[in-house]
């Protein structure tokens, strides 16, 4: 009886990357990514990584990557040399693309939740990029707000700790991706 007891406890569990906290974002000291990237406890924000960048951080546990660059940044050979989803296909990972950032990809509150559903569907730490890191931040900060109860002013100061290149408080990715109307007037 105790066995099944401690079996069903241990089936049941939540992973331990689930467990491990959201903390102030940590750059770490790499030139394989694009700009940066960036500890922010359960997952990793950067810029784009190079393929052996990619292949390093598969074979240190990380086990779902998510990709918001938009799909003519990812088939220009010349910005990003490899296949990402190939690659991914290839190491067996969970590869999940939400494009921002083009007129047809748009910065929503839906690509949030896609986002939301990918990142607490993973079973290890997350690497979440785009070209810079920039999409990246703006998704993570709109995440904390929505469904971590961080005030926007706290998810802000986390977003800005990272290389955003540009990256104003209250600027239009964040807005759109919380649902905020930036036009005067309403939606």
């Amino acid at each position: 009886m105790r066995f099944a007891l401690i079996a069903a406890a241990l089936m049941f569990a939540a992973p331990a990357f689930a467990e491990e906290p959201i903390k102030f974002p940590e750059k770490l000291q790499r030139t394989d990514f694009q700009a940066m990237i960036a500890d922010a406890g359960p997952l990793y924000i950067a810029g784009q990584p190079t393929e052996a960048a990619f292949r390093e951080m598969v074979a240190s546990g990380i086990k779902t990557i998510i990709n918001l660059r938009t799909q003519q940044e990812m088939d220009n050979r010349k910005a990003v040399p490899y296949d990402e989803a190939a690659l991914a296909k290839e190491l067996g990972v969970n590869y999940v693309h939400i494009p921002l950032g083009g007129p047809d990809t748009l910065y929503t509150p839906e690509a949030v939740e896609k986002f939301a559903k990918a990142y607490e569907g993973a079973n290890s730490k997350v690497l979440l990029h785009c070209t810079v890191a920039w999409r990246a931040s703006h998704m993570w900060a709109a995440y904390l707000v929505k469904h971590k109860g961080f005030s926007r002013e706290e998810a802000e100061r986390h977003a800005a700790a990272m290389n955003l290149n540009g990256y104003k408080a209250g600027g239009v990715p964040l807005d759109g991706l919380l649902g905020v109307s930036t036009k005067p007037g309403g939606n």
